[in-house]
């Protein structure tokens, strides 16, 4: 499972050779229709980037009708990774997937049912999310910083848990990491996507959660939580009212997660040109980039080549991270 730096290089430079293509001159054949997986619920911050994009994309070069989107949670999602390992090369199925499952999850799984490495290849990033740490009505008011947070977790062990989206996703290990840097005893409570776990948030279930911050942004502003830090090298646009961790003393948990659009291994070069540049056609789309703002997400593209630059990167930085923690698949 170990993305060696020569599988890197092979890969890089395939990616390279597509970005060099024109697609409008190699592809000549135009999908009728495209499906893409999207491995969380309906009605979370990613299945905007896969709905909102999949419209966009009827009519191009690439493919005649918009993109059919099908939801397929679980797992943390791996399902939809899976499904996309067995998918027609061909440029019909596509994933969108966040790079925890791409770049963190190879750290954890030592049986993972896919080889980011060699079952699948970038197409393009499609959003960037920055995370965020938001407390509900069982924390008390007073509670404003992360630091307080802690404090309160500290004198209140029984209550001092959070939520995130899936076990072994980078809200998972940005939570685990600010209780392990910092001595307190934070326990995860894992979901099947960060919309049941904000509900219990705010319903009281759970003292806090960490999700993309994009899907805290209504609630904390009907006042129904409270979004306490986000995880960006700079404040969200979409709450500038809240200090990042870093700014507060915590830079170690400073971390920008993209979700990505993958294509299924040996699909041919020409296709995923195509498929490139029909995405960031649409995500240069005005509606797009403002229905994407809406859910706290930053309407971003790419190349193959830096998307799976930014992929390896990713997956050399947590995996010590990962270690640290010392969660396993098998914790």
């Amino acid at each position: 499972m170990l993305h060696t730096r020569r599988q890197f290089m092979h890969h890089v430079g395939c990616a390279s050779a597509l970005g060099a293509l024109s697609p409008l001159a190699a592809w000549a054949q135009t999908i009728d229709q495209v499906k893409i997986f999207y491995g969380f619920p309906a009605g979370s911050a990613g299945d905007s980037v896969a709905r909102r994009v999949g419209e966009k994309l009827a009519a191009s070069p690439y493919t005649r009708n918009p993109a059919v989107v099908e939801n397929k949670p679980g797992a943390g999602g791996r399902i939809a990774l899976e499904s996309l390992k067995g998918a027609p090369a061909d440029g019909s199925v596509l994933t969108l997937s966040p790079f925890s499952c791409t770049s963190i999850y190879p750290h954890i799984y030592s049986r993972l049912s896919y080889d980011p490495a060699k079952d699948f290849v970038p197409v393009s990033i499609g959003a960037v999310m920055h995370h965020g740490l938001a407390v509900g009505p069982l924390v008390p008011a007073s509670v404003k910083t992360v630091k307080d947070f802690l404090a309160w977790a500290k004198a209140n062990p029984g209550q001092a848990n959070y939520g995130s989206p899936a076990a072994g996703s980078t809200p998972h290990f940005i939570g685990a990491l600010l209780g392990l840097n910092n001595g307190v005893d934070l326990k995860h409570v894992p979901y099947r996507g960060s919309i049941p776990g904000v509900t219990d948030v705010v319903g009281g279930q759970i003292a806090s959660m960490v999700t993309p911050s994009g899907d805290f942004i209504p609630n904390h502003k009907a006042g129904k939580l409270r979004l306490i830090a986000t995880s960006g090298q700079a404040r969200s646009p979409f709450s500038p009212e809240v200090a990042t961790f870093a700014e507060q003393g915590f830079p170690e948990l400073t971390t920008e997660e993209w979700f990505g659009f993958y294509a299924p291994a040996r699909t041919p070069a020409a296709v995923v040109a195509a498929a490139n540049a029909a995405i960031n056609t649409a995500i240069k789309d005005k509606a797009v980039t403002d229905s994407l703002a809406v859910v706290g997400l930053i309407a971003k593209g790419s190349t193959p080549a830096e998307m799976l630059a930014s992929q390896q990167a990713e997956y050399e930085r947590w995996g010590p991270l990962v270690k640290k923690v010392g969660f396993t698949a098998e914790s």
